[in-house]
């Protein structure tokens, strides 16, 4: 069976989702391939931070229930930070959905084979508490779990079976972190954090929100 590439499962997913969803994605191509798709302020682009775009998605679904949030994270990472996926299990946020790019590799270091390519994730989810997991292995079938997932009343792990894509594409334009989150934080209304001197900080009014 040819394996379906990520490019073909985010085309889907960007006609699939509503324009309001809250979406992180993983470093690399995980990101870059989304940016050429689906580009948007509501968009958390995790670059050179490998394994924390779930933790990130997890904290923003706990602080904006009222959004759906979707991660898209790579098998590589979540081995890395197998901690975030037994917290998703504990806290069960009715609003997340993690979408675990399964393509055997560390594709954004260069495609070098996961050390630990036997486990499976899918069935490591429900085994942490989250019985809406399953193997996705068509951009069809992803359409349908997808929009089942934006209205379960639970977390959903959907495992994508993906060709390595260890060929790193260019974004539209090149990612600015503090630009990235300026951006995001306007979107979603949150306040901007102001440090101060001496390692203390607080909080700023909302900045304001500008049009996607």
């Amino acid at each position: 069976m040819v394996r379906p590439s990520r490019r073909e499962y985010y085309a889907v997913l960007a006609d699939t989702l509503p324009a309001e969803t809250l979406v992180v994605t993983s470093l690399g191509n995980a990101s870059y391939v989304w940016a050429q798709l689906r580009d948007r302020a509501e968009n958390f682009y995790v670059e050179d931070a490998m394994g924390l775009a779930l933790p990130v998605a997890l904290g923003l679904a706990i602080a904006q229930p009222a959004r759906r949030v979707v991660v898209s994270e790579g098998d590589g990472g979540l081995l890395m930070h197998l901690g975030a996926l037994v917290t998703v299990g504990a806290i069960a946020p009715p609003n997340l959905t993690v979408l675990v790019v399964d393509n055997g590799v560390h594709a954004a270091s260069g495609g070098q084979p996961l050390t630990s390519a036997s486990v499976d994730l899918v069935a490591l989810a429900r085994s942490v508490g989250i019985p809406r997991a399953e193997r996705v292995d068509t951009p069809k079938r992803l359409k349908s779990a997808v929009a089942d997932a934006l209205t379960a009343k639970g977390p959903t792990v959907l495992g994508l079976v993906t060709a390595p894509d260890p060929d790193g594409v260019a974004p539209p334009e090149p990612f600015v972190p503090v630009v990235v989150k300026d951006r995001f934080q306007r979107a979603i209304g949150a306040p901007r954090y102001v440090p101060l001197d001496f390692g203390g900080g607080r909080l700023g009014s909302a900045p304001p929100v500008s049009p996607s």
